[in-house]
């Protein structure tokens, strides 16, 4: 198999590896993932009234994203331990179909990017969600988790 259609993980052994990127340029790079959480109703309107007996549902859910954006590298084997510029999540509630829509923006200036952080730091917020208030909605559902944007490195990514 030539380098050019070599699989980057795999070692000679065809044992998965981490990649090298020592001799990648840095470039900032940002990414963009989303994802939803439904619930009933009325566990929508009670995360709302900040009457969980948990706390501030968001709140807590913005910062363990944003944790888990950072300790990416810990979760995923071969992920990199990167350095974040900047993480973000942001909420959009939707009444009209009891959700709560998640999206996280994560930056660096590396030599690899942040998909993955992106991603994790949706799925934990999703999750810190669920973990809050699955005491009084055990039937929530966390769907719908992807890229939406990558930018930086040799390639772009907008998802139609």
């Amino acid at each position: 198999m030539d380098n050019a259609n070599k699989l980057t993980h795999f070692n000679d052994e065809g044992r998965a590896k981490m990649v090298e990127v020592g001799e990648k340029l840095n470039t900032r790079r940002e990414a963009v993932a989303v994802g939803s959480i439904f619930m009933l109703p009325e566990t929508l309107d009670r995360i709302v009234d900040n009457n969980i007996s948990k706390g501030d549902v968001l709140a807590v859910s913005q910062v363990a994203g944003i944790m888990a954006a950072k300790k990416t590298s810990d979760l995923i084997p071969m992920c990199h331990n990167i350095i974040l510029t900047g993480a973000d999540i942001n909420f959009n509630i939707d009444k009209e179909n009891s959700k709560i829509d998640i999206e996280a923006v994560v930056r660096t200036t590396g030599k690899t990017g942040v998909e993955i952080e992106a991603l994790t730091a949706v799925s934990t917020a999703a999750l810190t969600i669920y973990d809050m208030c699955k005491a009084v909605d055990r039937g929530m559902t966390i769907t719908d988790i992807k890229l939406v944007k990558k930018t930086g490195g040799k390639s772009d990514f907008v998802r139609e």
